[in-house]
């Protein structure tokens, strides 16, 4: 099975780590909070408690979440078919299904083009964009594979008369 990493940009990774911080900050906000609070004074305390269970519930999901993408976040060719992960989210393809894989060098994407005239984009490092095309069209044969490539301007109408 061959495996490609997602590439984030930076921007995107800066967010993830700040999310990371949130919550982890989020977390031992609300550690303290329950530290000092006194529930057995309280008249109903399972509001409180509710409230608490919540406070903790949804800055561990968010964690999980921003972990999954650092770590599970990869394209996988296994024999026949296109393994996405983007962290908690999977999908598979199917190999044979693959019409043409175009390379556009305008605007730097690699899509994937399905019979069923559905596409998805592959964000991988541009030098893996060779050895990901190669692996998918050695586990399928009919794979097409065609690059948009940047147009040069006409000399003729740059020219001055």
């Amino acid at each position: 099975m061959k495996k490609f990493n997602y590439r984030f940009t930076k921007l995107t990774l800066i967010f993830i780590y700040i999310g990371i911080a949130l919550c982890v900050v989020g977390m031992g906000i609300n550690v303290l909070t329950i530290a000092t609070s006194d529930i057995a004074s309280e008249a109903n305390p399972v509001y409180r408690i509710i409230q608490y269970v919540l406070m903790f519930l949804i800055p561990v999901v968010l964690l999980i979440i921003l972990i999954s993408l650092l770590t599970s976040s990869y394209y996988a060719i296994d024999g026949k078919t296109l393994k996405t992960s983007f962290g908690i989210i999977k999908s598979k393809y199917d190999i044979n299904k693959i019409e043409t894989v175009l390379l556009d060098r305008t605007t730097n994407k690699l899509s994937v083009y399905f019979n069923d005239k559905v596409f998805i984009v592959i964000v991988v490092k541009e030098d893996w964009y060779d050895e990901f095309i190669d692996a998918l069209c050695s586990a399928n044969r009919n794979i097409e594979f065609s690059i948009n490539s940047k147009e040069k301007p006409d000399d003729d109408e740059n020219k001055t008369k």
